[in-house]
């Protein structure tokens, strides 16, 4: 997982509540049993003007010109700017990997459901939440400045404007260490090989029976 430090991106605005994981990536694109290619279909049914499935060309479908993300103000945009309880409904992992995916690093709302939250941080998108007064004001400033961009100081745990107005985050101890570091589960558990195959190597001395043996034919 890429380590989350100091970032610094255009913003684009999703001014809508409740948006859920279905609206996200809609179910019939997880069919697909591999962990990557979910960006392309993000906001699916927003995006596009037609229904879209799994498997198609999507440079020759058409595109709703009136969703944020195809606006060519916010082409490259790395930080979504939302309204509150972001992230709702099922609990698919699909929905921040496929947020990832397409380009964004950081998900700025008043408030987020719980499971897409947690889910957030094992792929290493950084979910933050500001109080609903500081939210509504980075969408009207977004609005007025074609190019308006935020920096996000994970170490300070502060959100910076253009104007150098600061606005500051929580986040548990463990979770910025995780994306200081880039650690998801798998990362964590390696940090510490040594002790594994210490462990490993005591039990088969121990259990010699637990060795692995040819096969006879």
């Amino acid at each position: 997982m890429e380590a989350f430090t100091v970032h610094q991106g255009l913003v684009a605005p999703l001014d809508r509540e409740n948006v859920d994981t279905d609206l996200i990536i809609p179910k019939q694109f997880l069919k697909s049993i591999r962990r990557t290619g979910f960006g392309p279909n993000l906001f699916d049914e927003l995006r596009y003007l037609d229904h879209g499935e799994p498997g198609m060309d999507n440079s020759k479908r058409p595109l709703n010109p009136d969703f944020v993300l195809n606006q060519e103000r916010y082409q490259g945009a790395s930080i979504l700017l939302a309204r509150q309880n972001f992230g709702c409904g099922s609990s698919r992992e699909h929905a921040p990997w496929a947020l990832q995916q397409y380009g964004f690093k950081a998900v700025i709302a008043p408030s987020f459901a719980d499971i897409f939250f947690n889910n957030c941080y094992k792929t290493g998108l950084l979910p933050i939440v500001l109080t609903e007064l500081e939210v509504s004001r980075l969408f009207d400033e977004v609005r007025a400045n074609v190019g308006y961009k935020l920096t996000v100081d994970l170490e300070r745990q502060v959100v910076i404007t253009p104007n150098d107005h600061t606005m500051s985050f929580e986040i548990t101890a463990f979770r910025k260490y995780c994306l200081l570091n880039g650690l998801d589960e798998i990362g964590l558990t390696l940090e510490h090989a040594d002790k594994i195959r210490a462990f490993e190597a005591e039990r088969l001395a121990r259990h010699s029976w637990l060795a692995s043996r040819p096969l006879t034919l």
